[in-house]
């Protein structure tokens, strides 16, 4: 079991259709058992599957223990592929994990969530608290999407910062280059700054998942979106075995 954790600090960045479209791509392209795990209480993840929380405060319950994933766990509709839906009830979720005084406690869900899946993809909210704490001793792998800003490269300064500061032994950073439009200079100097960075393409393709609920790859799967989503996903497996 691995668990990948899509992060930002800063919002609209792409982080919910990135996590979307991996968990697809595991379930899809390496058969694996996946679980997109929206922790974000706007609750786009679900959104883009067309998958709605039936409560409005399970997610919560569920760091809490008193509610079991099993009850609030939807199929997406895709084979191999579930949702753990977000509702309003984590916008309080950093105090409530302060209250609790257990320092991995979502990791701890995540491992007893691994009898179930063999990739767990975490959508994460645009905080740097507790929850991003939880998520960052949580994770195998931390995916944060950037695109061609100032205030993007100032955000992936920070994360590594909190990085440093907070944890001794973390897991691996994944930048990736998202929402690029070739057609614009800031774009293409940033990708010739960092070459080796995973590219996904700024394209109209994108804002159709929202009306279709379905994912690139399933939408338009030769287009040149679905295809930069299945190499950040060839590229998380690599990392991911390299350990």
């Amino acid at each position: 079991m691995a668990v990948i954790a899509v992060y930002s600090v800063k919002g609209g960045v792409g982080k919910t259709t990135i996590a979307a479209n991996l968990a697809w791509c595991s379930a899809t392209i390496s058969r694996r058992r996946t679980l997109l795990w929206d922790l974000d209480p706007a609750g786009g993840a679900a959104f883009l599957f067309g998958v709605d929380a039936n409560d409005t405060d399970r997610a919560a319950r569920l760091f809490a223990g008193k509610g079991g994933a099993d009850k609030a766990i939807r199929p997406s509709g895709f084979d191999r592929l579930d949702l753990l839906p977000a509702d309003e009830s984590l916008r309080g979720l950093e105090f409530q994990l302060l209250a609790l005084g257990k320092r991995r406690r979502l990791g701890k869900i995540a491992r007893a969530l691994s009898r179930e899946y063999d990739r767990i993809i975490l959508d994460c909210p645009p905080v740097l608290n507790e929850v991003s704490g939880q998520v960052i001793r949580a994770a195998d792998l931390v995916i944060v999407p950037l695109p061609a800003s100032p205030l993007s490269m100032r955000a992936l300064r920070q994360i590594q910062d909190d990085f440093a500061a907070n944890h001794k032994q973390h897991p691996p950073i994944l930048p990736v280059l998202s929402m690029y439009d070739a057609r614009r200079r800031l774009h293409k100097e940033t990708r010739a700054e960092w070459p080796n960075w995973p590219v996904i393409p700024m394209a109209s393709l994108i804002e159709r998942m929202a009306d279709t609920k379905r994912p690139a790859g399933a939408l338009a799967p030769s287009s040149p979106q679905a295809q930069s989503f299945a190499r950040l996903w060839t590229a998380v497996e690599r990392k991911l075995a390299k350990g």
